[in-house]
């Protein structure tokens, strides 16, 4: 008999303990195995953490016990899911995330292997069915078997779907002179580019690449202009762990940036690359999981998730773009990639590189410090000068265009030579959709999401309203539907509004959108670059999605079409964000031998964001940025989290969120600042109203069993939900 304890898989903190079972079964079961029980009257799978072997009945452990215990229904699993190392690396996240450990168990694991009941129906192993020849005799045959035989012989190998004879070859199986064999096929086509040869690194990239291997440090920075050569810095490290026996981790922040990414790694490296990231199908990524769990790749590309990849001894990981906020999980667990990546370097004794041509505040701060290794690239590439920057004020009338009140004389002069020389140019406005909201002239009505209370934005091409928080959509109406009048107004625009503006001023131009409309479609987003890059189209447009990582050599004027989307959001963040996304889209053009421009339209032009972004200047936008955060008490001088009162009713959460403030006001009454309650930008989420209480601290091990008894006081409440984010980003 063997006492099981396991977690089961509802994501419900009140859950986040193990529950006693028994198996008497037969099957191997261990730490690390899913299994199928009855919970709470429903079928349900299990994770294992114990087992315990006994020779006692099931009547003397209840005994023992003086409680029924039940029997497991069944072991799913030949093996366990997870090694040592990314099971340890699952405590540390729960606990330093405050998190269920089955969430981030179930982040951690693609869904076909995800400890969910789901994951039963999800996809397994393909196989790819071949013929081969297990005993030649050709006596007693026809000559069509004969043929088929000597055929198979000869090719000693020969897929089953290949061979239309089927009744022949079920002939020759049946007498037992052939036989069906399978293999393990992949479900997912990589590529296959062309070997491009090695260039030789420069000699600040080669400076680079010495003084990290001669450290013994455990976490870099490595901040390097755009154009510097960042990604031949981390191709030249891995090749160098990978004849040290190593392998690497390369993760970059969104799925727009994969492609590249990927590309520059398998025309470097070949069949020892997989992929992991959410545009996957699940069969891809059981695919690509096993793929590396084998042992048949020991270099993984892919986004956030790719951090918990399989991969044994590894060497190196790098963070592409590092200040990105996609790397931080905005559902539980809250993770953040760079601290988990931190985490398990620390495990496999390797190192962490983080790399930005603007890096976040906090990283660079520890840069500064020597927490991190700061290493730079200060040059483009064979000495390529920054872009030409021009900052044009929307404010003064006289740079408007009478015929477009999108694009100012400036910017539409510029694209029109651009076109003339045959030149790319990219056109940046980090909105999508046609209009930002569309309300009636004569009531004021605003058309709003059900679910979120935030204006919906009017999408043209499939003339829909839709919720860019929630993902709500519903179709666009002609009339109000408060007063019925058909005077509606849409205020505002974004990528598709941009489109529809370039064709009308310039009806030669090929265009292409990319945006997270447009890459709803799977290979799309790699389709666009790709098409792009060959010069199938003379504009791109889109959101901060073609903002950072591409290399279009032939781009050599880049239009920030409206800066200031971002500076007036309610958020600490919201002039670093600014400055990193103005900063990105500029390095985007004169990458190649032409020289380039860019033209930043603003209302804002003397805010230092801007300026700063458009000189390329980090170093004094870094100064300026940290003065302000020191004053306001906000990272890398304080540590933060969020806590997040949400429910059906306003009245239980304005009270939940004031007793809670109270008992955190007692509790970390020396140790934390408490701020709250406050309303949200999105104040009505998923149905619910939401309440905000942010605390500020220093020393995360002073408050961390305080906000857990937070969690633990609420535990079994149905009405109220509390959720705490560590290190939260969107404030």
């Amino acid at each position: 008999m063997k006492i099981i304890e396991l977690l089961i898989e509802r994501n419900n903190y009140s859950l986040n303990r193990p529950f006693s079972y028994l198996y008497s079964g037969n099957k191997k079961v261990g730490e690390g195995f899913r299994v199928l029980v009855t919970f709470n009257h429903q079928s349900l799978v299990g994770y294992v953490t114990k087992v315990i072997e006994t020779s006692e009945t099931k009547q003397e452990i209840e005994n023992r016990l003086g409680f029924s215990i039940s029997e497991i229904d069944d072991v799913i699993d030949q093996s366990a899911l997870l090694s040592k190392d990314l099971l340890d690396l699952a405590d540390q996240i729960a606990d330093y995330y405050l998190a269920s450990k089955i969430s981030v168990l179930q982040t951690m694991l693609p869904p076909s292997l995800s400890p969910r009941r789901s994951s039963l129906k999800a996809p397994k192993i393909a196989y790819t069915q071949y013929v081969e020849i297990s005993k030649y005799d050709e006596s007693d045959l026809t000559y069509k078997q004969i043929e088929l035989l000597r055929l198979i012989k000869e090719e000693k190998k020969v897929k089953k779907s290949e061979i239309k004879q089927v009744s022949i070859l079920n002939k020759l199986i049946e007498k037992g002179l052939v036989k069906i064999t399978k293999e393990e096929k992949s479900r997912l086509e990589l590529p296959n580019y062309d070997v491009t040869p090695i260039p030789s690194l420069t000699s600040d990239q080669q400076k680079v690449v010495d003084e990290f291997l001669s450290s013994d440090d455990e976490v870099y920075l490595l901040q390097g202009v755009t154009g510097s050569g960042k990604s031949e810095v981390y191709l030249s490290l891995s090749e160098k762990y990978l004849k040290d026996g190593k392998s690497v981790l390369m993760l970059v922040p969104e799925i727009s940036l994969t492609p590249m990414m990927v590309r520059n790694f398998i025309s470097r490296f070949h069949d020892n690359v997989a992929i992991l990231h959410s545009e996957l199908t699940p069969a891809e990524k059981y695919d690509e999981y096993r793929k590396i769990a084998r042992g048949d790749a020991k270099i993984v590309v892919g986004a956030r998730s790719a951090i918990f990849a399989p991969l044994p001894n590894i060497g190196l990981i790098i963070l592409d773009e590092e200040h990105v906020e996609s790397y931080k999980q905005d559902v539980s667990p809250f993770y953040h990639a760079k601290d988990v990546a931190i985490l398990r370097a620390k495990a496999h004794h390797a190192k962490v590189l983080l790399g930005s041509a603007t890096p976040s505040l906090e990283s660079r701060a520890r840069g500064q410090k020597g927490v991190y290794h700061l290493l730079r690239l200060d040059k483009r590439i064979n000495e390529q000068p920054l872009p030409k920057t021009t900052i044009v004020n929307l404010s003064d009338y006289h740079n408007i265009d009478k015929e477009s009140y999108i694009f100012s004389h400036k910017l539409r002069d510029a694209i029109k030579i651009n076109l003339e020389k045959g030149n790319q140019t990219i056109l940046l406005i980090n909105r999508r959709g046609f209009s930002s909201s569309v309300s009636c002239r004569s009531c004021g009505y605003i058309f709003k999401c059900p679910t979120c209370s935030i204006p919906l934005t009017y999408h043209k091409k499939d003339r829909m309203l839709k919720c860019h928080h929630c993902n709500y959509v519903e179709e666009a109406v002609d009339n109000c539907p408060m007063c019925g009048s058909k005077y509606l107004m849409r205020s505002g625009f974004g990528t598709e509004r941009i489109e529809e503006e370039v064709h009308r001023l310039f009806p030669e131009a090929r265009t292409l959108r990319l945006d997270s409309d447009s890459a709803k479609i799977r290979t799309k987003i790699s389709k666009t670059i790709e098409a792009f890059r060959n010069k199938e189209a003379d504009i791109l447009i889109g959101t901060q999605m073609i903002a950072k990582g591409h290399d279009f050599p032939d781009v050599t004027l880049v239009g920030v079409v409206l800066a200031d989307i971002g500076l007036s959001l309610p958020s600490y963040r919201s002039a670093e964000r600014v400055f990193e996304l103005v900063t990105q889209a500029v390095g985007r053009c004169g990458r190649g031998e032409k020289k380039g421009e860019a033209i930043i339209q603003t209302y804002s032009p003397s805010h230092y964001a801007i300026t700063m972004a458009a000189r390329q200047d980090y170093d004094v936008f870094y100064a300026r940025e940290m003065q302000a955060r020191k004053v306001q008490g906000y990272p890398p001088y304080m540590y933060l989290a969020s806590v997040t009162v949400s429910s059906k009713s306003e009245e239980a959460v304005i009270d939940l969120t004031y007793q809670l403030i109270d008992k955190l006001n007692f509790m970390l009454k020396d140790n934390a600042v408490i701020l709250g309650p406050t309303t949200p930008y999105v104040p009505y989420q998923n149905n619910s109203y939401v309440r905000l209480i942010l605390i500020k601290y220093k020393n995360y091990d002073l408050v961390h069993d305080s906000l857990k008894k937070i969690l633990d006081s609420n535990s079994g409440k149905s009405n109220v939900s509390i959720s705490i984010n560590i290190d939260p980003y969107n404030l």
